[in-house]
């Protein structure tokens, strides 16, 4: 009992307040929940919505997206296509999803390898960027997507206050993608896109699409973050 009653006296200054040294990884026992404001900023995901697709011409997040969080971040997990040969897209909406016609400007490169060990490369992909355009944007390159069993996209995107009255509104993604839609040769593609939305008004939606057909499976997820 002495040695634990020094060891507590030594973690206290002669003020009474908690010396650094006092807290660690095993300081606290039985913890079941921490205080928001006991979180560090930017460090708290918060899961909003979840959606699986089945046969669904598109993906839509109409709701949440508010002045509630700085920074929105969506998981694409296994998105798999019915059609052969496609790309996966998205766009932006300021009127709830009525209308997805945000002008973006983007750019957007790309690593590859063949399962072969055939072919490789690193390169900027200008074909699959916007300039001030309303159109979707790619979130993968090449349109290579295949709707084999065994292929599928997976990676994130970020959406960043989408709610500012003031400034344009930024995005980033990555994704993996086993790809290959010749059915020929197979290889692992890794996408890298950015790009503003170049509007003042706040982004209320998000629509997530391939260039054709459906999104025969998968589930994309939204998280707020604080």
């Amino acid at each position: 009992m002495g040695t634990i009653t020094r060891t507590f006296a030594n973690n206290i200054t002669t003020s009474g307040v908690f010396k650094p040294t006092a807290f660690n990884d095993a300081s606290f026992d039985n913890v079941t929940a921490v205080p928001e404001g006991a979180l560090p900023a930017g460090g708290n995901m918060v899961l909003l919505s979840t959606q699986t697709a089945s046969a669904s011409s598109s993906i839509s997040f109409t709701t949440g997206i508010d002045s509630t969080y700085k920074e929105y971040m969506f998981i694409f997990n296994n998105i798999h296509p019915s059609t052969n040969g496609t790309d996966f897209n998205f766009n932006l909406s300021t009127d709830g999803g009525s209308n997805y016609n945000v002008t973006k400007t983007t750019t957007i490169f790309n690593a590859y390898h063949y399962e072969n060990d055939s072919s490789s490369n690193l390169a900027y992909i200008a074909s699959n960027d916007l300039a001030q355009s309303t159109a979707y944007q790619r979130i993968m390159t090449f349109g290579d997507l295949s709707n084999a069993n065994d292929h599928g996209l997976s990676g994130t995107m970020h959406l960043f206050a989408p709610s500012s009255n003031t400034f344009v509104k930024h995005f980033i993604s990555t994704v993996s993608l086993a790809a290959g839609a010749d059915g020929t040769v197979q290889y692992e593609n890794n996408d890298f896109m950015a790009g503003y939305g170049n509007t003042t008004n706040a982004i209320d939606a998000v629509d997530f699409k391939m260039s054709s057909g459906n999104i025969d499976d998968g589930t994309i997820q939204m998280f707020g973050i604080l």
